[in-house]
């Protein structure tokens, strides 16, 4: 039976919550990493069995799974061994009671990013989860930088030119999909799987609402300039930065689209 945890938010609005998907069949053992995973600002999905785990993967995206190996339906080296068939490339970490070497070389061998043994620190365990992660979208580094932008992974902040941009929660969760995803065209359809992992989603047209909030964030702090680029009829881009000048040039021609990418800028 899958659940989300419902301890509550205590956190700062704009933290930026990491969905992770948690197949643990100890309900103890389960309610205590949603906590501890909870207070770190990590939004916990939990199910205590391996064959539903799998069907949840399948329709929803998450940033990391916390995979028990001993599991009442199924081996978790059979549900590690169907994602990574499957081809499913979201980053698992195993935590498991069983320390033996052959454990960990046999649950590392069938596709787990990583493998920890029970019990273990709280903290370490949030560190491995964000290097997980980083290493998983290619980022070996927790910053990222685009012209004057910087968005810093593991502290959740994006600041301009070394001045903080207040965001909300949702502002810098489109903010940092579109940092790791730099250059690429991101779907409407896109942005709100990763805001909301399919629960309760709202409709298609909010993700322009917060589009264009975090562009006028972004035009303030860096004095004209736009970093997220409208592809008409796709989506989203972050590219570097076009200059206020030569926005109100283009605005003057009506909407520049460049023929190789498609992609046009606009007022919001």
């Amino acid at each position: 039976m899958i659940r989300r945890n419902d301890i509550p938010i205590l956190v700062a609005e704009r933290e930026y919550e990491m969905r992770i998907l948690l197949i643990e069949d100890d309900s103890t053992t389960a309610q205590s990493i949603e906590l501890m995973l909870k207070l770190e600002s990590f939004n916990v999905y939990t199910t205590d069995l391996g064959k539903e785990g799998i069907d949840l993967v399948k329709i929803y995206d998450y940033d990391i799974i916390l995979l028990d190996l001993n599991l009442p339906d199924v081996s978790g080296y059979e549900v590690l061994r169907t994602l990574r068939l499957l081809k499913i490339k979201t980053p698992i970490l195993i935590l498991s009671g069983m320390d033996g070497i052959k454990d960990k070389v046999r649950g590392l061998g069938f596709g787990a990013d990583d493998y920890m043994t029970k019990p273990f620190y709280k903290d370490e365990l949030v560190a491995r989860i964000h290097a997980v992660v980083r290493r998983s979208r290619g980022h070996a580094q927790s910053i990222i930088i685009t012209g004057d932008l910087l968005v810093n992974l593991d502290a959740k902040i994006a600041e301009v030119a070394g001045h903080p941009v207040h965001l909300t929660a949702k502002e810098y969760q489109i903010l940092e999909l579109l940092s790791l995803r730099k250059g690429m065209t991101l779907t409407k359809e896109m942005l709100l799987n990763h805001l909301y992992g399919g629960m309760d989603e709202p409709e298609l047209k909010i993700i322009d609402v917060f589009i264009c909030k975090l562009r006028k964030k972004l035009d303030a702090m860096s004095g004209g300039q736009n970093y997220i680029q409208t592809v008409w009829g796709r989506g989203y881009i972050l590219r570097e930065p076009i200059d206020g000048v030569m926005r109100k040039k283009m605005a003057h021609k009506g909407p520049w689209v460049d023929p190789g990418r498609k992609f046009c800028t606009d007022s919001c």
